[in-house]
């Protein structure tokens, strides 16, 4: 499912315009993503929480060349599912 079969899946379930649903989906995925640029933690009951998560620095190795390279520490956000939604998935 992409954002378009997303909108429109909302849109068929809950009677409001396509062009609505679109702004809020829209609205609600900016919103998560500047919560975690400020590397605030965004939990919605019985779904899920998304967090950022620091990697330390590392060592590895370049698969064409066996070079060992330096990998620079970096945040990764992460999706953690919540109980409902990992009843559901069963």
């Amino acid at each position: 499912m992409n954002k378009s079969d997303l909108v429109d899946d909302i849109a068929g379930r809950s009677g409001v315009s396509k062009k609505d649903i679109d702004n809020v989906v829209k609205a609600l995925f900016e919103s998560v993503g500047e919560a975690l640029s400020r590397e605030e933690k965004v939990q919605l009951v019985g779904f899920g929480t998304f967090e950022v998560r620091h990697r330390q620095a590392r060592t590895g190795r370049n698969p064409a060349t066996k070079e060992i390279i330096e990998i620079p520490a970096t945040k990764v956000p992460v999706f953690k599912p919540g109980k409902s939604l990992k009843e559901q998935v069963k």
